[in-house]
């Protein structure tokens, strides 16, 4: 079937097609020449093609992973974050290009009005997209140093493996889960830093003595415990988080296995208990972790974020549970998406960063008002 006009123009086609009328009379410039108006459409509707199979949408779901993990080692947000969040930003578009690159045939018959299948952009164009977000994430991951640049890989391996083979087999949420997972963790690695004596900018790291770092009982030294308090923990520490927020991206991920016919109504239950097992555990101390002082306000914010996941993820979930038809199977993939914004908050306020859970918040009216315009899924 023969795209329209307008889509075999944003796809390279000559004018001659039609897609742009000749300018009126009154726009001749010269002597008989004429001056051809900026292809205004044509260039809107190119973009609003790339942020489709973007989903630019859902970008605002990233930065919370890196804030979360800042958070989790008890660090503040540094160069080191920034680097990840930019890391991670490319390498989330980067398996959205490649995912609709791979799956161009299947789309035809069930998504033909993706952007690869109906024209507005070409394959080859997605697939050198993927690839180059992949080189820029890994670069961007490079400059936070080696232990980042190792977790950054070990991520785009595991988005191009999901996408391009895994994501058609029973590996397949666990594999995204992965994803998540490690994206936390890389987070949680480029703000932790080189793990070198020295920092990147050549400054010596503050590290405590050895009789500061490890006080005699009852010294009450409280130079001593401010300089045991003031060393970052490992990476390590972020691991917890990170598998809460990768068990809730597999149990979305399953649910989106079926979007495209509907008829489950096992993965959204599933999917739902897994959001009320998750809800309870982020407000819950894990038991031996340092406790950690919280007064009544932090409290009240981790049991907002807590309830503001619920809020987002539950309601979408039941309905395509009671009704697994693909419209309302699609809400419930949308709805999980959105709910890792507040999810990362609790987990960021869980770790005592109450203004790092405030600074995720604050991307979901972004996430929600640009949901309106694209969809995320």
């Amino acid at each position: 079937m023969r795209p329209p006009r307008l889509l075999a123009a944003v796809a390279g086609a000559p004018a001659l097609l039609g897609a742009r009328a000749t300018a009126p009379p009154s726009r001749l410039s010269g002597a008989g020449g004429t001056a051809p108006a900026p292809d205004r459409p044509r260039t809107r509707h190119t973009l609003r093609a790339w942020a489709e199979l973007l989903r630019v949408s859902a970008l605002f779901t990233v930065p919370g992973d890196a804030l979360a993990g800042a958070a989790a080692i008890g660090r503040r947000p540094d160069r080191g974050t920034a680097l990840a969040v930019g890391a991670s930003l490319c390498l989330y578009e980067a398996g959205m290009a490649l995912n609709d690159w791979a799956d161009r045939d299947e789309d035809a018959v069930d998504r033909p009005h993706r952007p690869i299948p109906s024209g507005r952009i070409a394959p080859g164009a997605a697939l050198a997209a993927a690839g180059a977000l992949t080189a820029a994430g890994l670069t961007l991951a490079a400059r936070a140093g080696r232990p980042a640049l190792a977790v950054a890989s070990s991520l785009a391996a595991t988005v191009w493996a999901y996408d391009l083979h895994l994501k058609h087999t029973k590996a397949g949420p666990a594999a995204m889960a992965a994803a998540r997972t490690l994206d936390l963790l890389l987070g949680a690695t480029a703000t932790a830093g080189r793990g070198d004596p020295d920092g990147r900018d050549g400054t010596p790291s503050v590290r405590p003595s050895a009789a500061a770092a490890h006080p005699a009982p009852g010294s009450g030294n409280p130079a001593s415990v401010s300089a045991c308090a003031s060393v970052p923990e490992s990476p390590r520490a972020a691991l917890p988080a990170a598998l809460l927020l990768g068990a809730h991206t597999y149990a979305v991920t399953s649910v989106s296995r079926h979007e495209a016919q509907g008829g489950s109504t096992a993965a959204p239950l599933a999917a739902l208990a897994a959001t009320a097992a998750l809800g309870a555990a982020v407000v819950h101390e894990r038991p031996g972790a340092a406790r950690r002082d919280r007064g009544t306000p932090d409290r009240l914010l981790l049991t907002a974020f807590a309830g503001a996941y619920l809020r987002t993820a539950g309601p979408p979930l039941l309905h395509a549970a009671l009704n697994p038809s693909p419209p309302l199977t699609q809400r419930a993939v949308g709805g999980g998406i959105r709910a890792m914004i507040p999810l990362q908050a609790a987990l960021a306020a869980r770790a005592g960063s109450s203004l790092g859970g405030l600074a995720v918040m604050g991307l979901v009216p972004l996430a929600r008002s640009l949901a309106r315009k694209v969809s995320p899924t």
